[in-house]
């Protein structure tokens, strides 16, 4: 069982649970798929193999090289890319995803209505605003949903910081929310790691859900500071950092059709 099988399973088992369903999306959007070619790439132009159901046209993709192997019977093209840059190059193409066909329990169409949501979805970028913030305390009253999430969501971004602490913030205009700051970010990973913790909110089907994003230095005494009052996430090591959610693919650059 995949990742992408057991959150199909868990939406299966509930269809009217909407948080069931955002999580199923988020896993399909952070997990590298393969997708069947019709013809072997030529530089950053690919050629989907495409088939048509009740009028609507679909590319095959699995989530294991091995499940693509098994549906083929034989050797094929095929392209390696995450989800979030799949729906990406198909949005407003009026293709849908045909995942899994025939060699998991996690099979279905995708109609492209799905994809182009998805895309939607996933756009949803943080944006700049500017706070003093007056003191940070231990979090509470956050969905452990968004926890979770969170820790999903940086388990990711391997390599692009040291680690996060998550804090409930107090401002000096007397708000309050909560905080989630980046210790020792890679330089130009500031993007990347927002828009993380931006997709942890947003697919914890937490409604208008809130968190600033803080990038911090170890030296630093307010780092000092989290660290006894905030809850610690370690992003794991790794020699090549990638952006969130995008194995071997930059999300902001996908192939092409062709």
């Amino acid at each position: 069982m995949t990742d992408l099988d057991e959150a199909h399973a868990l939406m299966e088992a509930a269809p009217e649970d909407d948080n069931a369903r955002l999580r199923f999306y988020e896993r399909l959007a952070d997990t590298e798929l393969f997708m069947l070619l019709g013809e072997e790439a030529a530089g950053d132009q690919v050629s989907p193999e495409l088939f048509e159901i009740e009028d609507q046209r679909f590319s095959l993709v699995f989530d294991r090289q091995e499940r693509l192997s098994q549906f083929a019977g034989r050797v094929v093209p095929y392209a390696g890319l995450s989800g979030r840059a799949l729906a990406e190059m198909l949005h407003g193409q009026g293709i849908g995803l045909a995942l899994n066909l025939e060699v998991a329990p996690s099979a279905m169409l995708i109609p492209a209505e799905a994809v182009d949501w998805l895309v939607q979805t996933l756009s949803n970028a943080p944006s700049e605003t500017e706070a003093r913030i007056r003191e940070v305390s231990p979090p509470v009253g956050l969905p452990e949903a968004v926890i979770t999430g969170l820790d999903r969501k940086l388990a990711i971004a391997a390599g692009l910081a040291r680690s996060a602490y998550l804090a409930a913030a107090t401002y000096e205009d007397g708000s309050r929310g909560h905080v989630l700051a980046f210790v020792d970010a890679v330089e130009g990973s500031e993007n990347a790691l927002a828009s993380a913790a931006s997709e942890a909110l947003t697919f914890s089907g937490i409604e208008a859900g809130v968190m600033d994003v803080l990038f911090v230095k170890a030296s630093d005494p307010f780092a000092a500071y989290l660290a006894k009052v905030g809850l610690r996430f370690d992003l794991p090591e790794t020699h090549t950092a990638q952006a969130p959610g995008a194995p071997g693919m930059d999300p902001a650059n996908p192939p092409k059709l062709r």
